[in-house]
């Protein structure tokens, strides 16, 4: 109970006063009631650390207010004697305000210069009171403060995240604001204490400090120096600090459990604070290991880390670009929330800056099921800046919607609701091209590993010809259709089996290509992470040998040293066996069966006042545009099947790519674009281009055009939802 109030002494003088207050009244309630000896009463130190700060805060109340070492009345009562004068130390000195931490927190405000600036601060604690008390002192400056703390419901917890997004300058956070929410919109942080495990310190600084960060981070940590606890703290510091120069790295609290081998840092505060060594042989511990051998075994852990998570520069930057060329254009998004949303009755305005607002949602949106909730969260009852694409939400501090968000989320049930009876009747779409007649069915194909965890998930579209063809299409054609009308009665499909049949198929390619990429990832692993780990077993059995023969010999030497070897050669080994099984699940892939998401009939519009491409002249216009693209030593990949909002992919030498949409003409004439093609020029920009092949039935000519959503507006036709650009020439070249 003593190492608790020393923890929550180290937090703020009010904390531990409140603390012995509460423990002051148990106390003398257990002594009017005689129960004051608890038989059995036990606890795991290890256990209570980790625990979620709910469970920890619970367990921390129940030994403060019931622990106690007296044996008699008179015991008892002098402790509570004891603790009488302890409160009146503490209300003095929370009187005179004198907590060094506080005002070396208001130093750091003053320095970061955050009233003048705006720049939002994250401040951390380990107790609730001092949660508290912060909040009305900061507030006492003038700053808008919101707070956040394990107490708090999930309701609550996102309207606090959202009220210091939104308003407030500073935000006190207990452990609970490290568990599960991004705060990267800030990016400096005060750990007001300091968790006595390391893995919560690295949390809370993950919630800022992380990828998507554009910022330079500020941490600060708050240390007394002179008390017992800071003294091991410092002494840690110091330590990892040189490691972290050594490394190169920030992330050096991931092995401060191999730098000490089979101690801990709370264990070392707590003999610190319990005086069971002194501090002068605590501090000479920690500095015990040489800081090469410290460096060597941080570089260990770290290219074990990077092996395990099989980071491959390369294939990230592949990834990522692959996520670019094929996510859901947010313009798409946008048009539908605001389509949507006028069925439904839900206002939507416009703000200057290009953002949206709704300035009132009324209780149909706001009213949703407790496990809806439980998913997405709380709608509230009005936004005052929202917007579809990550780098306008960043500029104009706006909330970001995307599919997953509450409010786009309670629109799309309300959609489907209000929708319920269209659903039912079946969905008919006008193919402008006049090229598509059939069906267009959709389904969602799953494949899992030896774990049973998702390994992909994607949706797959199959368009079935009036003819009974099959072909695989791209699900986002379905966004170069125009919606029916009553006169276009959708009709019975020829039935799905044989279009299931075919989907089989699709779905076992899928599995083959995601198979492809973990077992790529597996050998990563197998070369880097289980070869580290054959060397570190093989280096650990040699010292063991080594030990093993010393002591034969009668040479006197720690025993520790051959305790602690044989445990890591323990966790090494099982280290191995976990990844290599690991291995083996990743790379076990089967598909689910899949699911029938919709289909729809598709019906061609033939309209001879609308132009409309030759797939012969087409086919010119690809072939001069890939010729002309080899000339420039490029790569380039013809992708015109897939409907990705270009036809070709063609990458530099430096990496560099180019998406192009070709346009021919057999002779010269305007270019139509359809939705996919516009937006998707809108989104990729400078890498867009688009070549146009006039001439192509005698003599082909191209004209190049680079990021014409800048250069051009196009007029707009929506019977035929198409996007027609008269003037190409004047910017081509």
């Amino acid at each position: 109970a003593l190492l608790v109030l020393q923890r929550r002494m180290a937090s703020s003088v009010r904390a531990v006063r409140l603390s012995l207050e509460r423990r002051r009244e148990r106390l003398k309630k257990l002594l009017e009631e005689g129960k004051w000896l608890l038989e059995g009463y036990a606890f795991d130190e290890d256990e209570l650390e980790d625990a979620p700060e709910a469970e920890r805060l619970k367990q921390e109340e129940e030994m403060l207010e019931r622990l106690t070492a007296a044996e008699t009345p008179e015991e008892l009562e002098e402790e509570i004697g004891v603790l009488n004068d302890l409160i009146h130390l503490a209300r003095e000195a929370e009187r005179q305000e004198i907590e060094t931490k506080l005002r070396e927190l208001y130093r750091v405000m003053q320095d970061e210069r955050i009233r003048e600036t705006g720049e939002k601060l994250l401040i951390f604690t380990e107790s609730r009171e001092t949660l508290e008390y912060l909040a009305e002192k900061l507030r006492g400056w003038g700053y808008s403060v919101a707070t956040l703390h394990g107490g708090m419901n999930l309701d609550a917890r996102i309207r606090a995240e959202e009220e210091f997004r939104k308003s407030a300058q500073v935000m006190v956070s207990t452990e609970a604001g490290g568990e599960g929410i991004n705060l990267q919109f800030c990016s400096l942080m005060v750990n007001y204490d300091i968790p006595w495990n390391p893995n919560r310190l690295e949390q809370r600084m993950g919630r800022i400090h992380r990828y998507g960060q554009r910022k330079e981070v500020h941490i600060y940590n708050l240390v007394a120096s002179d008390t017992r606890e800071g003294k091991v703290l410092e002494a840690m510091f110091r330590k990892l600090e040189r490691i972290r120069e050594a490394l190169g790295s920030d992330r050096v609290f991931d092995v401060i459990g191999d730098l000490l081998p089979g101690r801990s840092l709370k264990d070392l505060i707590v003999d610190a604070i319990a005086s069971r060594r002194t501090i002068e042989d605590i501090l000479t511990e920690i500095d015990a290991t040489p800081d090469e051998e410290a460096i060597r075994r941080a570089r260990e852990v770290t290219l074990e880390a990077l092996a395990v998570r099989h980071i491959d520069l390369q294939r990230v930057l592949g990834e990522e670009r692959y996520a670019r060329e094929h996510r859901l254009v947010p313009e798409y998004i946008e048009q539908f929330f605001l389509r949507a949303s006028a069925a439904c009755g839900l206002r939507v305005e416009r703000n200057r800056d290009g953002t949206l607002r709704v300035p009132y949602v009324s209780s149909d949106f706001r009213s949703v099921s407790p496990s809806f909730k439980q998913r997405f969260g709380e709608v509230f009852r009005e936004y005052h800046g929202l917007a579809f694409d990550k780098d306008t939400a960043r500029r104009h501090g706006a909330v970001f919607i995307a599919p997953g968000h509450p409010l786009l989320e309670t629109v799309i049930e309300n959609i489907l609701v209000k929708s319920e009876d269209d659903l039912r009747r079946g969905a008919v779409f006008i193919d402008p091209d006049g090229r598509l007649d059939g069906w267009l069915w959709f389904f969602e194909g799953e494949i899992r590993d030896g774990k049973d965890q998702v390994a992909g998930r994607r949706i797959f579209a199959v368009f079935q010809s009036a003819t009974g063809e099959l072909q695989e299409v791209n699900p986002s054609i379905l966004w170069d259709l125009k919606p029916g009308t009553p006169e276009h009665p959708p009709e019975p499909s020829p039935g799905e089996e044989v279009v299931f049949g075919h989907v089989l198929g699709i779905l076992e390619a899928y599995r083959d290509e995601l198979e492809k990429r973990r077992r790529r990832a597996a050998e990563i692993k197998r070369k880097y992470g289980l070869q580290s780990l054959d060397e570190l077993i093989m280096e650990s059995e040699s010292k063991l040998i080594d030990y093993e023969t010393r002591r034969l010999k009668g040479e006197n030497f720690p025993e520790v040293e051959l305790q602690n070897e044989r445990r890591r050669n323990e966790e090494l080994k099982a280290r191995k066996r976990a990844l290599e099984q690991e291995i083996q699940w990743e790379v076990s892939l089967s598909a689910a069966e899949p699911k029938l998401l919709g289909v729809a009939r598709i019906r061609p519009l033939l309209r001879e006042d609308f132009p409309r491409e030759d797939p012969a002249i087409e086919a010119i216009g690809m072939q001069v545009a890939m010729d002309y693209e080899l000339s420039q030593g490029r790569r380039p990949q013809d992708v015109s099947r897939e409907n990705l909002g270009y036809d070709i992919r063609s990458e530099s030498p430096d990496g560099t790519v180019r998406y192009i949409e070709v346009k021919a003409r057999a002779h010269t004439g305007p270019v139509v674009l359809t939705p996919n093609e516009w937006l998707k020029a809108r989104r990729l920009q400078e890498e867009y281009w688009l070549y146009v092949v006039e001439n192509a039935a005698g003599n082909p000519r191209l004209f190049t055009i680079q990021n014409p959503a800048v250069k051009f507006t196009p007029q707009e036709i929506r019977e035929v939802v198409r996007y027609v650009i008269s003037d190409w020439k004047e910017h081509a070249e």
